[in-house]
């Protein structure tokens, strides 16, 4: 793994960049990311190009002995583009412009936008695209970031109108679809359709789930556009996208089909701050993140471009965007970075080189202060790059050169969580669990609970080739897919996996329709079962389901009536079924706790008989290639003799390559298994 750096050139003195340049390569980096802010400097003046301190700020990074992703700067429009463009804005749903003065001001709908796009990205490629300095493009910047994903202007109406005739033909085929008998809300033709917004109560689901389609099919169309170019001017070079963090607004495997790499962008702290509900979370990883939260997105972002995945920025100390912004415990600089190794990472890039003293980043911290010099986090950079420098390899190709395939080490496992995120989105739209349930945040419920087992877990899409597994876990696959569900039928002839389902799970179709033969529609190819009644339940409410051995689960938010000619492995006090199985498959029809689902996971572990060790909160482990990576997340020191034993091979005669035997919290261990 390498270690880069997101860097500002036309933020500093030019006499700064050979200073900057050196220091980088002092603490070990060797990846530098730019560019993809300065369209107003790169054309001060429609038609009006400044590439000339660019080629410069590339040479002198080149010249010092860095790599050079170029950002292509479609995020950040400047201004004389909204005069010659004065609808090129995004609408929010309330109709309101989301204007000048930040980023991300623009409609992916907008063509004429689309088309300036083009163009600067064939000046800069035909400029750089070829320099020995730029191995790599990054697209855009965080696509979607700020609820910009879904516009509703004028020019997203007029697509969104042309989307529909395209998937339906006639509005009569919508109509149906759509099922808009309901509430006499059909329409005669095609141009009546509006946005699913401003309606007396809800828009009709079908027309949201549409409509959430249809914008996830822009931003992949958008970022096409792009790569088409790159591909064309700038031969051998990788090119990728920095996604976010808890993000589902568009499909991420459709926009990384035309990528060589999935990046994304990594803040634990502000994540847990602003997304995590759970006060005890907020308690215990305050200062750490929690310990699965960059894990899941690592093995997300892995299985989008064929294993092909980087960190492309990296918190180094507090942000500035979340509602708290602590400081990350001393370690946990270095812990990140280590961890991104361990599940496949090519770079592990930090965010940002220094501290901006202007604008609204101030408070956001880099790995250098306002003033250049050095903040906490070099000291770790430096110590994770010296540490990795021990494990070098023979690489794939020379650094030097456009292929950025670096790390040999591979990630092995044989848990696989299969990822929807139009299955997010029919959950989203109509909150089967309750207001307080999020598919997203339940999928990372379920990935800790393996996590927990020390087991390596892969979350790919539905169309990941899947017969190399042992576990199959489905969390948020709400869309009745017969094609998928085939797919899974001859997966599991080759590899007899253990499949297991949770609640949702094909109880609409593409149309957000309930199945004709009820949920979970076309999966009772693999368990006969019939989903009769859905409740969601306040958090208040926990019921408990017991069987006759004295074993019981508690549930919480969501659970559903099953007929079945199978018995249950429990009942609740109502008489409802939980959990049904039968030749492997698993169909668990309500949301156990957290501990009890832990417990459940280690049981479907040990009958796809999966080695595992339940580890607790704070203790993590890791496999790639032939090593192992134990982090300890908690206050407690942890001896890993006792703690993981012949388990996850370690005893007193393990030789530990980086770290040692007792973890204190932040620390790491590395050594190799048999």
């Amino acid at each position: 793994m390498r270690t880069g750096v997101c860097y500002y050139p036309e933020h500093w003195p030019e006499e700064r960049w050979t200073i900057d340049a050196a220091h980088m390569r002092r603490l070990g980096i060797t990846v530098v990311r730019i560019g993809e802010f300065a369209w107003s400097r790169l054309e001060d003046a429609d038609g009006t190009l400044h590439f000339d301190w660019l080629v410069r700020a590339i040479d002198t990074l080149h010249q010092a002995g860095l790599s050079v992703v170029m950002g292509t700067p479609t995020a950040t429009p400047p201004r004389w583009m909204l005069d010659k463009y004065p609808d090129m804005l995004a609408l929010d749903e309330n109709g309101k412009s989301r204007g000048f003065g930040s980023r991300r001001h623009y409609c992916f709908s907008f063509t004429p936008y689309v088309d300036e796009c083009r163009r600067i990205v064939s000046a800069l490629a035909k400029c750089i695209g070829t320099h020995p300095g730029v191995i790599a493009w990054q697209t855009d910047n965080e696509y979607g970031c700020h609820s910009t994903s879904m516009s509703y202007s004028e020019h997203a109406l007029h697509a969104f109108r042309q989307w529909c005739e395209k998937r339906y033909t006639t509005i009569n085929g919508l109509n149906h679809a759509w099922g808009n008998v309901f509430w006499s809300m059909e329409y005669d033709h095609f141009r009546q359709i509006g946005l699913p917004v401003g309606s007396v109560t809800e828009s009709n689901p079908a027309h949201q789930l549409a409509f959430w389609r249809f914008s996830s099919d822009q931003i992949a169309l958008f970022n096409k556009a792009q790569v088409e170019i790159l591909r064309k001017l700038s031969p051998g070079r990788d090119i990728l996208h920095n996604f976010m963090g808890n993000f589902v607004e568009f499909d991420h495997h459709d926009v990384s089909k035309d990528l060589n790499i999935a990046s994304w962008d990594n803040y634990p702290l502000g994540f847990l701050t602003r997304d995590n509900a759970d006060p005890v979370d907020q308690a215990r990883f305050l200062r750490t993140g929690h310990p699965d939260g960059s894990a899941f997105h690592h093995d997300l972002y892995r299985g989008c471009c064929n294993g092909r995945w980087w960190v492309m920025e990296q918190q180094p100390g507090p942000v500035n965007w979340a509602p708290y912004n602590p400081s990350p415990l001393p370690g946990m600089v270095r812990l990140w970075g280590w961890e991104a190794f361990a599940h496949g990472a090519e770079v592990m890039s930090y965010f940002r080189w220094r501290q901006a003293p202007f604008a609204q980043e101030q408070t956001h911290t880099g790995l250098l202060l306002s003033n250049a010099e050095d903040d906490v986090a070099t000291s770790e950079v430096r110590q994770l790059n010296e540490e990795l420098h021990r494990l070098r390899l023979p690489r794939a190709a020379d650094e030097t050169s456009g292929n950025t395939a670096t790390n040999m080490l591979k990630v092995h496992s044989s848990v696989a969580i299969v990822f929807s995120y139009a299955g997010n989105a029919i959950q989203d739209i109509q909150l089967p669990g309750g207001q307080t349930y999020s598919p997203l945040a339940f999928c990372q419920r379920v990935y800790s609970a393996c996590r927990q087992w020390g087991v390596n877990v892969d979350v790919v899409s539905s169309k990941a080739q899947l017969d190399d597994y042992k576990l199959i876990i489905l969390c948020n696959n709400s869309e009745d897919d017969p094609e998928f569900v085939e797919h899974l039928i001859n997966s599991r002839q080759h590899s007899r996996a253990t499949l297991a389902m949770f609640p949702g799970t094909g109880s609409r179709n593409s149309e957000y329709e309930l199945p004709e033969s009820l949920p979970p529609g076309a999966f009772q190819n693999l368990i006969p079962i019939k989903v009769v009644r859905s409740e969601s339940l306040p958090d208040t409410e926990q019921l408990i389901a017991s069987n006759a051995s004295g074993s019981s689960w508690h549930c919480i938010q969501w659970r559903e009536r099953v007929h079945s000619q199978i018995e249950p492995h429990a009942r609740f006090s109502d008489g409802w079924g939980f959990h049904y199985s039968q030749d492997g498959v698993h169909y668990i029809n309500a949301i156990p706790e957290q501990t009890d689902l832990v417990a459940l996971i280690g049981k479907l572990l040990k009958v796809s008989k999966i080695n595992a060790l339940e580890l607790g909160p704070f203790l993590r482990t890791q496999q790639i290639g032939p090593y192992r990576l134990a982090i300890n997340f908690g206050p407690e020191p942890v001896e890993l003799a006792s703690a993981l034993g012949s388990t996850f091979d370690f005893d007193e005669n393990t030789i530990v390559i980086v770290g040692s035997d007792t973890l204190h919290q932040t620390d790491i261990a590395l050594w190799a298994v048999r």
